[in-house]
């Protein structure tokens, strides 16, 4: 299979487990050199970087809160120190927990806006200034089809989603002109240990609201990144590409 990605580079945050890991390796499949960061996930940032480097790929996986606009900037520091300028950014750290509405603390609340939120938009921000400067590059924000639609004890997780599908639009206008294309993916609900803290009547709701009966899987959200990420992605600019099991359909 040709590689699409060959001499590119890819910075994936949350890119240890899950989604994120996913796309990490499939960018690095199609012959990207991958910086990625974690949370507290030393284990699997080992093992996905030992995987990315078999495939003959640099990588640099480092510890990063996403929430913290310090570590932002000290990641992408070193992650451009080693493999040079970043052509692709892959915004997908996240944090999920359910709760009632009217019980979310102000902590709890801060804690998802700052990750989903603030993490997306400083990233972006950092990495954006070079691809301005360079007349080129992709952004790529993890959205969620909850955005869209909501779910029940979800609220502070949808509300983020949906300042992140606002967030890609708006940037979008702005950078029209500079080269860099901005894009988002919204998975349907996928099998990561994201769903571990939801309850089993909450998991079979939102299966049941999917007319494919069933949740995704990681390597059928992977390559919608990859085709942003891609030539065949360069008329992309400002959409949302939801491969989500037709749960919402627009």
């Amino acid at each position: 299979m040709s590689q699409k990605l060959i001499g590119k580079t890819a910075l994936v945050s949350g890119g240890s487990r899950g989604i994120g890991q996913g796309i990490a390796l499939s960018l690095a499949h199609e012959g990207a050199d991958i910086a990625f960061c974690h949370f507290g996930d030393d284990e699997n940032a080992a093992k996905t970087k030992q995987q990315i480097e078999a495939m003959g790929r640099k990588c640099v996986a480092a510890e990063c809160d996403v929430s913290d606009v310090a570590a932002i900037q000290g990641f992408y520091a070193a992650a451009k120190g080693t493999l040079g300028d970043i052509d692709i950014l892959v915004n997908n750290a996240g944090h999920n927990i359910t709760e009632n509405f009217e019980e979310i603390s102000e902590e709890s609340f801060d804690r998802m806006l700052n990750v989903h939120v603030k993490g997306t938009f400083f990233m972006a921000q950092t990495v954006y200034r070079d691809m301005k400067a360079r007349g080129e590059g992709r952004i790529i924000n993890i959205t969620s089809q909850l955005a869209y639609k909501g779910a029940p004890t979800l609220t502070h997780y949808c509300a983020a989603k949906g300042a992140n599908a606002t967030l890609t639009r708006a940037l979008a206008l702005e950078s029209a002109d500079t080269g860099v294309l901005v894009n988002a993916v919204a998975p349907g609900v996928t099998n990561t240990d994201l769903l571990t803290p939801l309850s089993d009547e909450l998991l079979n709701t939102l299966k049941d609201a999917i007319p494919l009966g069933r949740f995704a899987e990681v390597s059928e959200i992977a390559p919608s990144v990859v085709f942003l990420a891609s030539e065949a992605g360069n008329f992309f600019h400002g959409s949302c590409i939801s491969p989500n099991g037709g749960e919402v359909m627009f």
